[in-house]
């Protein structure tokens, strides 16, 4: 009796001086303890996403994968998995499990090492959100107690989404969304039972169960989980067997794109950190650019094809690497160090035949490449020149050669990286939505975005810069100017400079209609140095061309300034919407990770093509919030500044579509429109080639050449290597759209003229056409016609030497 009573008081001793070291231990820890409520308004990291106007994913920007998912969207049987690995005592307990602490103490007391921590998931949702991973008996008290305030606060409900959606579960995925995205490719609802299984074991050590790095040790662990399901009657036999016998399929799925934008990515990301700092990629923003998708694709399609096709016709440069020395079995590991770019895929000849070559890929497969699609590999010797035509595959290439293969119509294409690169840009002319932008032949060759940081020459493409400033300076499209030539003397010096055509021939006085169009350089010499250069300046400076890229001296005539594709393409927009300066720009909106909208373009906008009545502003849908609910109001639209004469630009428009319809632009009539005007572009020795071309609803520029400047090629202009690109994109996303062009200002003349002296036709005049004049420019009839008469801004006589204003 006397001993049962040292034990009864033995134990209330034990009970009782636990629970004062508990108690104690809760007044001295809970006052450090962060407040339960912070929960409820946690901000889980989340990257930040960049999206194409049609809600294509273009790039996903940040260390961890993460896509949060409400508990109404967890399946069942997840849960049922989880909590049957995990802690199936969840529904029972109040944050801490008893029976699972005491389990852990002994294992220690057995071992002397901490085995396991006996944790509940609510004790796991306390250490992952506001404790450490140190091993402490400080640590383990702390987790207890918040457990037992957060079982207070919340429901099991909402701790398992808390649970769910921070847990780290390998390879960068954090939350179960996440890795079903990254094991499987799909979301969580769609997986299978075994593959539910197969997360619901990663928490528990995410590299030692992760299927990827060891598949043996992650089916083990999924099949005791499923058997744990079984046996706690989550499960019934049939799909316990069923989901044993599913193989273990997990393989690594990136975040994948599904358009491929990299330059575009890129602009989108720096425009991001540049407003929000490093929280741009932890704060869950969605960005939607303004990119069309459709015609994304066709400015990449159009832009590899086009570097392709010059590549091609300028020669093989042999191969990337010669592997013929090593042993067959290290090949494909070789190959690894060669990165697939634009579709271009690194093998190695391992055969070569009469008719055909086989190759082999990083994947351990033979592929057999055509000798048809091997012809064109002769010899580059320089960008002039090349050697003999082959003709059989063994003058290209040997065993053990690294080549690119392409794939087309599921037939591998004997190809290379081509060398030069390209540019282009696409822009709604209304407003500078960007449409389309491509900054090089891969993103993953170079990140370099020609398209808006290459300053490079745009040659005669700058032309129709200077004569717009002519036509508003009192020329009109049926001037005559005297195109001879002339010469230029530095004053004290020996410096002389004797501009030419690129043909080097004369036609004497022509019209500027024609000179445009045959793109003559004598003409817009003489242009510029009536008009002055002062006045030039000023006036192409209008179409948000920095001055100081200017060149103040007749030169600017031949297009010696330095500008990006973004700014040529700019400046055009400006003729193709009736004379309005736009801004480009990229990100039409961005939402935060509610959905709220944080940002919306509100771009300068030209009035004809958005003003919806006279009297009447538009309704704008703007994101102020109250509540929580977009409040819809009344807000003005930001008129673009007019910088030119509507009827200018109308002029304009009609001598480029001159261009294409009888000029260096020809090519382009294959597109069978009317309503296309443009220009090419060609620097001296062929080292930029350009060409810009519009319709009222889209504005393209491409440029094409070296990253280091060097020539195209002899035969190579502005004609032959960016207006094919130029052709292929407009062809693509005009198709099906009806013709457009810029509707007729006012103001406007239309007369027939006769072609020899500029002046207005009589009814018998012979060959007289018609041209469109500004009505206070109109010329004055022929009975008025003296002789001696010359168009407005005459040209200096051919064999007047002038003072040297280019150096």
């Amino acid at each position: 009796m006397r001993f049962l009573k040292f034990l009864l008081w033995s134990c209330a001793t034990l009970f009782f001086g636990l629970l004062l070291c508990l108690s104690g231990a809760f007044l001295y820890l809970s006052p450090s303890l962060p407040s339960v409520d912070a929960l409820r308004s946690i901000q889980l990291q989340i990257p930040l996403r960049v999206y194409s106007s049609d809600d294509k994913l273009i790039a996903e920007f940040g260390e961890m994968r993460r896509s949060p998912i409400r508990f109404e969207d967890i399946p069942p049987d997840f849960i049922d998995a989880l909590l049957s690995a995990e802690d199936d005592n969840f529904a029972n307990h109040y944050g801490v499990d008893v029976k699972s602490l005491m389990r852990a103490a002994t294992q220690l007391l057995k071992t002397g090492q901490i085995q396991t921590g006996g944790s509940t998931i609510t004790m796991q949702v306390a250490k992952n959100y506001f404790l450490t991973s140190e091993r402490s008996f400080s640590r383990k008290i702390n987790e207890i107690l918040l457990a037992l305030q957060i079982e207070r606060e919340l429901s099991k409900n909402e701790i398992l989404e808390l649970y769910v959606n921070k847990i780290y579960l390998g390879n960068r995925a954090y939350g179960i969304e996440a890795a079903a995205q990254v094991y499987y490719g799909k979301s969580i609802d769609q997986l299978s039972l075994a593959q539910l299984a197969m997360i619901a074991g990663l928490p528990k050590a995410p590299s030692s169960f992760n299927p990827l790095v060891n598949p043996a040790r992650s089916k083990e662990r999924r099949d005791w989980i499923l058997t744990r399901m079984q046996r706690l009657g989550k499960i019934d036999e049939t799909r316990y067997q069923q989901a044993l016998a599913e193989p273990v399929d997990a393989t690594y799925h990136g975040a994948t794109p599904e358009l491929d934008a990299a330059y575009i990515a890129e602009m989108a990301r720096a425009d991001m950190v540049g407003r929000f700092g490093s929280e741009a990629y932890t704060d869950g923003y969605r960005v939607y650019t303004t990119i069309d998708s459709r015609r994304q694709e066709a400015a990449n399609q159009a832009l590899q094809k086009g570097l392709i096709e010059y590549d091609q016709r300028h020669g093989y440069r042999g191969p990337e690497a010669r592997l013929g020395e090593l042993p067959r079995e290290q090949w494909p590991g070789k190959l690894a160090g060669f990165r697939s770019l634009s579709g271009m895929h690194a093998a190695v000849v391992s055969a070569v035949a009469a008719d055909h070559i086989q190759v082999l890929t990083r994947d351990g497969n033979e592929h057999r490449v055509a000798w048809d699609s091997m012809k064109w590999a002769r010899p580059h010797l320089n960008s002039n020149s090349m050697g003999p035509r082959p003709q059989r595959p063994a003058d290209v290439v040997k065993s053990g050669d690294v080549v690119r293969i392409r794939w087309q119509q599921e037939q591998p294409l004997f190809s290379q990286v081509p060398q030069a690169q390209a540019a282009i840009v696409a822009l709604a002319p209304g407003n500078g939505a960007i449409q389309a932008l491509t900054g090089g032949f891969s993103f993953g060759q170079s990140n370099y975005n020609r398209a808006i940081q290459a300053k490079r020459q745009p040659g005669s493409s700058f032309k129709p810069f200077v004569y717009a400033a002519a036509l508003d300076a009192g020329f009109t499209a049926a001037s005559l100017v005297n195109d001879s030539p002339i010469v230029f003397v530095e004053e004290g010096m020996d410096r002389v400079w004797r501009p030419k055509n690129d043909n080097n021939t004369f036609l004497g006085p022509i019209r500027m209609r024609e000179a445009l169009y045959k793109s003559r350089n004598l003409v817009s010499i003489r242009l510029l140095q009536t008009i002055g250069i002062d006045y030039a300046i000023k006036y192409i400076s209008r179409f948000g061309f920095a001055p100081q890229d200017l060149p103040r001296n007749l030169s600017l005539a031949l297009g010696t300034a330095t500008l990006t594709p973004m700014e040529i393409a700019t400046g055009w927009s400006t003729f193709a919407n009736g004379g309005y300066k736009i801004e480009p720009y990229l990100i039409q909106r961005v939402e935060d990770r509610q959905g709220q909208v944080v940002f919306e373009a509100d771009p300068r906008q030209v009035p004809p093509a958005y003003a919806t009545d006279e009297d009447e502003e538009p309704v704008i849908t703007t994101f102020a919030q109250i509540g929580g609910a977009p409040l819809e109001e009344h807000r003005p639209l930001r008129h673009a500044e007019q910088v030119i004469d509507e009827r200018t630009a109308y002029i304009m428009t009609s001598m480029l579509q001159d261009v294409i319809t009888r000029g260096t632009g020809r090519r382009a009539l294959t597109l069978g429109r009317s309503d296309l005007a443009g220009k090419t572009g060609t620097t001296n020795d062929s080292i930029d080639s350009w060409f810009s071309g519009y319709n009222a609803d889209l504005v393209t520029t491409v440029w094409a050449g070296f990253d280091q400047p060097q020539s195209l090629g002899r035969n190579e202009y502005g004609g032959t290597v960016a207006l094919p690109i130029w052709i292929d994109f407009m062809g693509s996303v005009l198709k099906g759209q009806p013709e457009h062009l810029p509707a007729e200002p006012a103001g406007l003349l239309t007369l027939r003229v006769d072609p020899v002296s500029g002046r207005a036709a009589t009814a018998n005049t012979p060959d007289a056409y018609y041209e469109v004049f500004k009505s206070e420019d109109s010329p004055p009839p022929m009975s008025e016609f003296e002789p001696g008469y010359q168009a407005p801004g005459s040209p200096l006589p051919s064999s007047e030497e002038a003072p040297l204003d280019l150096f």
